[in-house]
């Protein structure tokens, strides 16, 4: 049961949401584009590492010294809206500045339905329900992955199923850690998987994403 302690809390950090979108762009990247400028993806990847990492853990600090949050783990429900909010302006700055749909549109979808549930998170808030935010992240990528096997027919089989062992890892890390209940595992995995489903498979949204 040692080695439980040490490597469950492992997997709550490594894919902490604030890192989702860093392997969003990797897996976009390197698994369905196949040819594509390096300096293109490095001036991306950059850009996506200082607006979703950089600049939310320096907004943690601040909040944390003012202390408005605990930790960067946001286990209260009442400390999460103004991280949500913050969050959701960067998700906004990513799609209109950065991951243009015109240049990278399934990347962008991606970003619209992680705004999306970063919304939908942000309401739970608002109604006192509390959603794991680490699975809207990892079950998000995880729909993200399947949705682009099925736009441009590849096969991730092995791929999909390491996503699917890691969503499952995550959860029983948060339950391990006490830091969920059953219900608000499965909250956040619907919230993370409906808006993904959303942008890729409802019909004209596409449209609706390329004039947004």
């Amino acid at each position: 049961m040692n080695y439980l302690k040490k490597i469950l809390p492992l997997f709550s950090y490594l894919f902490h949401p604030i890192f989702v979108s860093v392997f969003a762009v990797l897996l976009y990247f390197f698994t369905v584009i196949p040819y594509f400028e390096y300096t293109v993806f490095y001036v991306l990847f950059i850009q996506i590492m200082i607006i979703t990492v950089l600049v939310p853990v320096t907004f943690y600090y601040l909040l944390m010294s003012l202390n408005l949050v605990d930790s960067i783990m946001l286990e209260k429900s009442a400390q999460r809206k103004i991280p949500l909010i913050i969050h959701a302006i960067l998700l906004v700055i990513l799609i209109k500045k950065s991951v243009l749909a015109e240049r990278f549109f399934e990347l962008n979808l991606f970003f619209i339905a992680s705004f999306l549930s970063t919304i939908l998170a942000f309401i739970m808030v608002l109604f006192k329900q509390k959603a794991s935010l680490h699975m809207v992240g990892i079950v998000g990528l995880t729909a993200f992955v399947i949705c682009l096997s099925y736009t441009f027919q590849i096969r991730m089989v092995g791929l999909i199923v390491g996503l699917l062992m890691i969503s499952g890892i995550v959860g029983t890390s948060r339950i391990y850690m006490k830091a969920h209940t059953n219900k608000e595992l499965l909250l956040g995995a619907v919230i993370g998987l409906l808006p993904q489903l959303l942008v890729f498979l409802v019909p004209n949204f596409e449209i609706f994403a390329k004039n947004l």
